[in-house]
């Protein structure tokens, strides 16, 4: 499609997409076992209820501003974009909104749903450890009960985020099964789901699962784009060159790219390419899965010859999921959004040079969108300007880095690249 094409087409996009049955072109839908399926249709009635209700939406916008303190400012990198040349970076600074990241902006609306629905606990997995985080702390807000599911390997990665958790009240259960990491605590949430799905909601952490949650986590994260969008052009008078996401699930690249879809801007997401392109190296979905289902959606999927998921990879883990939003796979078939891949040295290089040179600590995950955006900023003759969106601080992953990697890895890096 041309610019004039994506205008006219998004101009009514929102409208359209989903489809009644929650796909995303030949991507999305609900597959279930038949106990869910009733549930999962008290879900999407009841959103489609109360998304267009004022006071739902009053209250929801009184709780970004005087809870979660919203909206996040768009910050310009001056110091880090002269290091590389003319290209201007700019970060939407998701990092300052409360808990540290984008996840309490779909947490907070899928708690007020499980009060309206009457539901009494709420449920979910997490990898990162952001959303299990964004959870508790909604669970704490509106008095509910909250079981978080997280895989043991990403339990001892992420120990300041369990323990944050537990703080908020929540009761973290550990999954041992499998590589231990975020597509078995999905399946453990699942699981957990079922056998309390009448007194509980399962909040599911990205733009993923079963219809109506990959509709429902967009459009709570389309605050983002919307103040980013406005911010932006407050500041320079123009929009970005460029809007730049890291893709995991999805959730905060939809957020950001939603504002910006029909307006004449490059949009690239970013997937972890881990340590190598082979199996079990990397979780790069888009680049190399093909159509399959998982956790109640159809979408792109890194599976062997039968079907099932590969084992995936990558530093961060909030990233490192073997599916990727079907609505992500919708754009990339559609071309609207380039889809491309950082690796964890280049994701790991971005997070020190920000923290060195702006004072800012990002999250491993968004670092692999820092990481693009300092790859296009080292080309010869780049210019033009770069927004990124910084969906999460990294004070969560300050232990784990150092121990693994030295607090002088920059210079480990630079020396092992002069050898080459």
């Amino acid at each position: 499609m041309s610019n004039v094409d994506f205008k006219n087409y998004f101009e009514t996009y929102f409208k359209n997409y989903p489809n009644k049955d929650g796909y995303f072109g030949k991507y999305g839908g609900q597959y279930l076992p038949p106990q869910l399926i009733e549930p999962f249709n008290e879900i999407t009635e009841a959103y489609q209820t109360i998304c267009k209700s004022a006071s739902f939406i009053n209250e929801l916008r009184r709780i970004r501003k005087e809870f979660q303190g919203r909206p996040t400012p768009v910050y310009h990198c001056e110091k880090l974009s002269r290091l590389f040349g003319n290209m201007q970076i700019y970060l939407k600074r998701e990092d300052l909104n409360h808990t540290g990241a984008h996840k309490l902006n779909h947490c907070m609306g899928e708690g007020l749903l499980a009060k309206f629905l009457g539901k009494k606990k709420l449920i979910a997995e997490t990898g990162a450890g952001q959303h299990g985080v964004a959870l508790a702390t909604a669970a704490a807000f509106y008095g509910l009960e909250c079981d978080i599911y997280m895989g043991e390997v990403d339990i001892k990665k992420q120990a300041p985020n369990v323990a944050r958790m537990k703080l908020l009240g929540a009761r973290v259960i550990p999954v041992s099964h499998g590589l231990k990491t975020l597509k078995e605590a999905v399946d453990a949430a699942f699981e957990g789901y079922l056998k309390e799905y009448e007194t509980s909601i399962y909040c599911i952490g990205s733009v993923v699962g079963p219809h109506p949650f990959p509709m429902m986590v967009r459009d709570f994260q389309m605050v983002v784009g919307e103040e980013a969008h406005a911010q932006y052009k407050e500041m320079t008078g123009e929009m970005p060159d460029t809007v730049v996401a890291c893709v995991g699930g999805g959730s905060n690249a939809m957020g950001i790219f939603s504002a910006f879809l029909k307006e004449p801007v490059k949009i690239v997401g970013v997937e972890p390419m881990g340590i190598g392109e082979k199996k079990g190296e990397h979780a790069a979905s888009i680049t190399f899965g093909k159509e399959g289902i998982l956790h109640g959606f159809n979408s792109l999927l890194l599976q062997n010859e039968k079907g099932e998921p590969d084992p995936v990879y990558s530093i961060a883990s909030g990233l490192d999921y073997p599916s990727v939003g079907p609505e992500h796979a919708f754009f990339h078939d559609i071309n609207r959004v380039e889809y491309t891949s950082a690796s964890d040295e280049e994701a790991l290089e971005a997070f020190f040079l920000l923290s060195k040179y702006e004072g800012i600590i990002p999250a491993l995950e968004s670092s692999h969108a820092l990481a693009y955006a300092i790859r296009e900023a080292r080309k010869p003759n780049a210019s033009g300007s770069i927004l990124v969106n910084l969906s999460g601080r990294g004070d969560k992953d300050i232990d784990y880095v150092i121990e693994n990697y030295g607090i002088d890895f920059l210079e480990k890096l630079d020396k092992k690249r002069n050898k080459k």
